[in-house]
């Protein structure tokens, strides 16, 4: 089933700025379990900090932004709970009002996955450990 799933990842800005190995681990992790994985480049935060705070408006231009860089995809995956909440759950509550983007937004939402329940929940890993544990060869 995975070799067919385009994957779009949603780095998220902390692994951008400060963890970038953990971006690439994901990408590892995804494609041996399958997938081909895409990386927006465009991409930038989820939005949570002014989502926070209250600032609804630049929120809502980060969020157009972030759907507009992966509706291409069939899965949304962020290596961030707090960011795939955002993505998965703020996004459809921003976005209520408005017919046209809430139905984007509600597309958007049913493909984004946290990775570790991707890799449960849709690709249906069984043993994730023994699969993302390997003994390392030198």
């Amino acid at each position: 089933m995975a070799e067919s799933v385009r994957v779009g990842l949603f780095v998220t800005c902390l692994v951008d700025m400060f963890r970038p190995s953990v971006g690439f681990a994901c990408i590892k992790i995804l494609e041996d379990a399958g997938c081909q994985v895409h990386v927006p480049v465009a991409q930038t935060c989820c939005g949570q900090t002014a989502w926070n705070c209250g600032d609804k408006k630049d929120t809502r231009e980060i969020a157009e932004e972030v759907i507009q860089n992966f509706e291409g995809f069939d899965y949304i995956i962020a290596p961030s709970k707090p960011c795939a909440k955002m993505l998965k759950d703020n996004y459809a509550t921003l976005f209520k009002d408005d017919q046209k983007w809430a139905y984007r937004a509600e597309i958007f939402s049913s493909k984004t996955y946290e990775l570790v329940s991707f890799l449960e929940n849709v690709l249906e890993i069984e043993n994730l450990k023994n699969h993302l544990i390997r003994e390392p060869t030198f």
